[in-house]
C-alpha cells in the first residue's frame, strides 16, 4: 500500500490526528511519507492548516495543500462563497501520482465526512479514492451515535466499489461511557472491517516524540502499530 486514503465519519472526529499518528510511525520506520490536503477550509492564508499540524506532530514529511477557502463550510460551498475554483478528482489524482513517485507513503485527508462534496458536480473524497484504486481508512467518533454514522460511511464505500481498510477512533474519552465502551466490540461489525486503531483524546497536545509513542501504541500492526483491540477492550469490560 503506497496511498490511503482517510476520511471520517463527520467533522471533528480526529482525521488530522489519526493522519499524523499514521505519518509519524511510518516516517520514523524510515519510509518517505507524503500528506495531501485536497481542500482545506475555514483559514485565511498564511493560518497554519492540518498539513501544519502533521508536520508538528509527525515532522518533516511532505506536504501539499491544493486550495484553501476561508469560510469554515464543505468545499464547494466555500469555494462558490469565496469566488474560487474547486478541486477535482482528476487534479487531487494528479497530485497523488507526483507525490508517489518520490514517496512511499502518500496519505490524503479528506474533508469533513465521506460525501461531502468538493464541486457543483457532487464530487466527494470517494470520487478521489475511486480515481487513484486507494483504499480507505474510516477515522470515528467514539460514543453514542457513531455506529450508525460509521455503518453509513461504510455502506457508502462499498456502494461505490472501494476497499476499506476498518475503522480507527480518532478521540478516546479519558473516562468512556457505556456506549464508547460497548462501541469497541461493535465498531467493526459497523464498519465492514477490523478496528486499526484508538487515539487519546488531546493526543495532538503531545510533543512530538511523546504523540510518536502514543501513535505507535494506539496504532494497527498493519501500520507499525502493536495496538490489539482486544487487548484494549479489556481494559473496559
Amino acid at each position: 500500500m503506497s496511498v490511503l486514503v482517510i476520511t471520517g465519519t463527520g467533522t471533528e472526529v480526529g482525521k488530522t490526528a489519526v493522519t499524523a499518528a499514521l505519518a509519524a510511525v511510518a516516517s520514523a520506520d524510515g519510509r518517505r511519507v507524503a500528506v495531501l490536503k485536497p481542500a482545506q477550509t475555514g483559514l485565511l492564508p498564511g493560518e497554519p492548516g492540518d498539513v501544519d499540524e502533521v508536520v508538528r506532530l509527525a515532522g518533516p514529511v511532505t506536504t501539499r495543500e491544493l486550495i484553501r477557502y476561508p469560510d469554515p463550510l464543505a468545499p464547494v460551498t466555500a469555494a462558490r462563497r469565496a469566488g474560487r475554483p474547486t478541486v477535482s478528482p482528476s487534479e487531487i489524482a494528479a497530485a497523488v501520482t507526483e507525490l508517489d513517485a518520490t514517496h512511499d507513503l502518500v496519505l490524503v485527508e479528506g474533508a469533513g465526512g465521506l460525501l461531502v462534496r468538493f464541486d457543483e458536480k457532487g464530487t466527494t473524497i470517494a470520487d478521489a479514492a475511486w480515481a487513484l484504486n486507494a483504499p480507505v481508512l474510516v477515522v470515528a467518533a467514539a460514543g453514542l451515535g457513531t455506529l450508525n454514522t460509521t455503518a453509513l460511511t461504510a455502506e457508502a464505500i462499498l456502494h461505490r466499489g472501494l476497499e476499506s481498510l476498518g475503522v480507527v477512533v480518532g478521540r478516546w474519552p479519558a473516562a468512556p461511557d457505556l456506549a464508547a465502551r460497548s462501541n469497541l466490540t461493535d465498531l467493526p461489525e459497523a464498519a465492514g472491517g477490523p478496528l486499526l486503531g484508538v487515539l487519546p483524546n488531546g493526543v495532538t497536545s503531545l510533543h512530538p516524540a511523546d504523540f510518536l509513542d502514543v501513535a505507535r501504541g494506539a496504532l494497527s500492526p498493519w501500520f507499525g502499530g502493536t495496538f490489539d483491540p482486544e487487548a484494549f477492550a479489556s481494559h473496559y469490560v
